[in-house]
């Protein structure tokens, strides 16, 4: 035996299997393979938005043959594939996803309102719509305090549950940021936010006819209390079509209150990491809620085709469910575990805030 057999095969037996460069590739074909034709750059956005869409679809699929809340399915999914994030190679494409197309996404929603539905209700009930999600955010705060939460996890689970739902939940979480508040209190508050508008289109209709309401008070204690366009909108109309009617132009005039809501927040909280705290900066909205509420002007003025509206709205929740599959997937589970039923107290405490004030409202003014 030569030197050099002997020195290669001492490197040889010193080496661990999982450096090699095809531990595990006994022909070679995969080395052989990414020589050629070159591996994904480590700043490639396609092995995590390949995995965020596969995700997404599984969540869809079973949204449309189940009949389960699409978004909640998506964080579901999402944290059922967690592993994936394990590999840097998918960072960037999970995180352009959660961050980009959630912002695509709430632009897009913009097209479902117009002005003239928010003028529509009338300056009474748009007044008591404004108390009742105030006083909505109020109890998550006072939910997030019981618990021992932080106050961005009460503002989180408030303004969530009083605007609309999940994305009202990513575009607030996209001011506060995630050194305030950890991607595991997030994707908790989502999870808490979807299955609570789930349960509520089930039941609100429901008691709406128990307490012997009118349509018109029953579409605006539906439309008011009810977290989700979708749902809201579905469970207006499984207690009448007039009801259904009412409860749209309710639930819209909330969503049409997302841009100015976020404002407030983006000029309360002061900027993270000790950035411009000037006034006028400030005051400055993120781009996505300068551009949400282009939409609104746009579609109040010239009047987008009811095909080109139905579009819109498909693709941006589509745009959401990416993002909140991908944001499920770079979660920390073992957080999730260590936060238990405490993440859950903000949301129900808000939910039953929204649903107590709107109801009190539906049998005093409409």
């Amino acid at each position: 035996m030569t030197t050099l057999d002997r020195n290669v095969g001492t490197s040889m037996r010193h080496a661990h299997w999982n450096d090699l460069p095809s531990g595990g590739d006994l022909f070679g074909e995969l080395h052989l393979a990414q020589v050629k034709a070159g591996t994904a750059p480590k700043g490639s956005l396609f092995p995590g938005l390949a995995a965020c869409a596969a995700g997404s679809a599984a969540a869809a699929w079973l949204s449309d043959h189940y009949g389960f809340p699409i978004i909640l399915l998506g964080l579901l999914v999402g944290l059922s594939l967690n592993f994936v994030s394990a590999n840097a190679v998918t960072h960037r494409g999970l995180d352009f996803a959660s961050r980009t197309f959630l912002r695509i996404g709430i632009v897009v929603l913009g097209l479902q309102v117009t002005f003239g539905q928010i003028a529509v209700l009338g300056p009474v009930p748009f007044a008591a719509l404004i108390v009742i999600m105030t006083l909505t955010m109020g109890a998550g705060f006072l939910g997030a305090r019981l618990s021992g939460q932080t106050p961005y996890a009460g503002l989180l689970a408030g303004g969530a549950t009083a605007i609309c739902g999940a994305s009202a939940a990513l575009a607030l979480y996209g001011v506060i940021g995630k050194n305030r508040l950890s991607q595991a209190q997030f994707a908790l508050t989502l999870v808490g936010v979807s299955l609570a508008s789930a349960l509520a289109m089930t039941i609100y209709p429901l008691l709406a006819g128990e307490f012997g309401l009118t349509d018109k008070q029953a579409g605006f204690l539906i439309g008011a209390s009810i977290h989700d366009v979708a749902q809201a909108i579905g469970g207006g109309y499984a207690f009448s079509d007039a009801a259904g009617a009412s409860a749209t132009i309710v639930k819209l005039a909330r969503v049409a209150l997302l841009a100015p809501v976020v404002a407030l927040v983006g000029l309360l909280l002061k900027p993270e990491g000790g950035g411009d705290t000037r006034i006028w900066r400030r005051l400055a909205l993120p781009w996505f809620i300068t551009a949400f509420f282009a939409m609104v002007t746009l579609n109040s003025v010239a009047p987008i085709p009811e095909a080109m509206r139905a579009a819109a709205l498909t693709g941006s929740k589509a745009l959401l469910l990416l993002a909140v599959t991908a944001t499920a997937m770079r979660t920390r589970l073992e957080l999730l575990l260590e936060m238990g039923w405490r993440a859950a107290v903000p949301v129900l405490l808000a939910s039953l805030t929204s649903f107590a004030a709107s109801l009190l409202f539906a049998l005093s003014i409409v």
